[in-house]
């Protein structure tokens, strides 16, 4: 029924757009791939479903004409950033809404079905079934979503022109959003220290995190890779695998809208968005600021105060 209405609704926007990005069939049914729609004869290979997960608003940055761009709840914190930012003009962007009951990870789906090639997929609102050369096996969404979806507060996209369902509350404890930052907050420096030495070491520097990233808005002069100045190598040792990392999360502080791309592309599987994730906390507890939720508000490091009201600098 939604894909349905999200193909009529791509109909009726089209003719006032350049181009509607949305997903369509990858090389199997377990992978979608966005699709840049310019004709209605397109409209017929969209899909909605829960492999549905790229987050389509990286691509409006570099969108030069008006365009209309499908997301999902989480997605759409990333518009909201980005009105934030100056980064687009909400008047060139037509929002369509797809409230969603969670994705799945294909890299959880693979590991259920033992890695065996995929045949056929049956999706419904909380399960799929995957045929393989083994037969078939049915597995819950909420088994194989990344950790995003398990505390998810915007289920139902925060701004939108248009909405291809009915809206979602979430059923999500807010204080479950940064459970796992809590989790590791309660561990000793010495095991804090072991846990994100042991997973930044197997980075082998693709740079995947960064590319997925919506908010690595500067890659043409990104600081892990310019010569001038030489900031950092290419070496793959683990100090210069640490500093690209901190200069990432850094860079984020304020801005993460907690997509989950970065660790969707990881091919090493790091958690590198819990790091973020401990910033986005901070950032809480001392600005009262979570990315990408009001339109109205600035981010705290484009804004600057004498004194802010939780950080007593002067006394120090």
């Amino acid at each position: 029924m939604s894909t349905q209405k999200l193909k009529e609704i791509i109909k009726q926007v089209l003719p006032d757009v350049e181009t509607v990005i949305c997903w369509q069939e990858g090389f199997d049914k377990l992978n979608v791939t966005p699709i840049f729609i310019t004709s209605p004869e397109q409209v017929d290979k969209v899909v909605w479903n829960s492999a549905c997960a790229q987050n389509l608003a990286s691509y409006l940055p570099s969108q030069k004409k008006k365009v209309a761009v499908v997301v999902k709840g989480c997605d759409s914190r990333t518009i909201v950033q980005y009105m934030q930012e100056g980064l687009i003009d909400r008047n060139n962007v037509v929002v369509i809404g797809m409230p969603c009951k969670g994705i799945i990870s294909k890299k959880k789906v693979q590991k259920a079905i033992a890695n065996e090639p995929v045949e056929e997929v049956t999706f419904t609102d909380d399960s799929i079934k995957v045929k393989t050369p083994s037969g078939e096996k049915t597995i819950a969404v909420k088994d194989v979503c990344p950790s995003k979806c398990t505390s998810c507060q915007f289920p139902t996209p925060i701004v939108y022109d248009h909405l291809a369902a009915d809206a979602i509350e979430s059923d999500k404890p807010a204080d479950s959003v940064y459970a796992d930052v809590a989790e590791l907050e309660g561990k000793t420096l010495e095991e804090r220290w072991a846990y994100f030495a042991g997973q930044f070491d197997k980075c082998i520097r693709c740079y995947a995190c960064r590319n997925a990233c919506p908010m690595c808005v500067c890659q043409d002069s990104c600081i892990a890779e310019t010569r001038d100045p030489h900031w950092i190598t290419q070496k793959l040792s683990f100090d210069e695998k640490l500093m690209f990392h901190m200069i990432h999360s850094l860079h984020l502080a304020g801005r993460c809208v907690e997509c989950g791309e970065c660790e969707r592309v990881c091919p090493m599987e790091i958690p590198v968005a819990k790091l973020k994730k401990k910033i986005n906390k901070e950032m809480k507890a001392l600005f009262d600021y979570t990315p990408g939720v009001n339109p109205e508000d600035k981010p705290p490091m484009y804004v600057f105060n004498v004194d802010e009201a939780k950080i007593k600098e002067h006394k120090l």
